[in-house]
């Protein structure tokens, strides 16, 4: 495993933000020349610490569409039941992200539907499907006044370099 400092910490929080920054200016930002910035990134993608860059799409612009966050409870709670749930929701398209919870339910899902109906589509289809859902609550976001793309990483992991 490699072990990372502060520099490796502002090349990930740049690129984050920033994933068409050219290296050379990633290298002034981060203070290193371009040649050695340039390893420095392709050692952290090696490592597995970037697992991609892509394109942060303003779907508002695209059309209407709404997000439901959804609390799931399963019916048993063996190894199996969890697993099956999960193979099954990978298959979802509109299921964005899948949290497994503590507390009073098993499961926190993100949905992006183009609308309230496709969202009961999906419902009802996984209700019917043999997944094992017990109950489930819905969520209708009807406002995000921000959504991060980036996390706070000089916050979460601060290094003394």
């Amino acid at each position: 495993m490699l072990k990372l400092d502060r520099t490796d910490i502002r090349i990930l929080h740049e690129l984050q933000q920033h994933g068409r920054i050219t290296n050379s200016k990633l290298a002034d930002i981060v203070h290193l020349s371009p040649s050695p910035c340039l390893m420095r990134v392709k050692k952290l993608q090696e490592a597995g610490y970037i697992t991609g860059y892509s394109a942060t799409i303003d779907v508002a612009k695209l059309g209407p569409t709404i997000t439901v966050f959804t609390e799931i409870t399963l019916k048993s709670h063996r190894q199996n039941d969890f697993d099956r749930f999960q193979r099954h929701l990978t298959e979802v398209e509109s299921c964005i992200e899948c949290h497994l919870m503590s507390g009073g339910y098993d499961y926190l899902l993100k949905f992006v539907c183009s609308d309230v109906s496709a969202y009961q589509s999906i419902m009802e289809e996984l209700s019917d499907s043999d997944v094992g859902i017990d109950k489930y609550f819905s969520f209708v976001v009807m406002k995000s006044p921000f959504v991060k793309q980036y996390l706070p990483l000089h916050q979460l992991f601060p290094l003394q370099n």
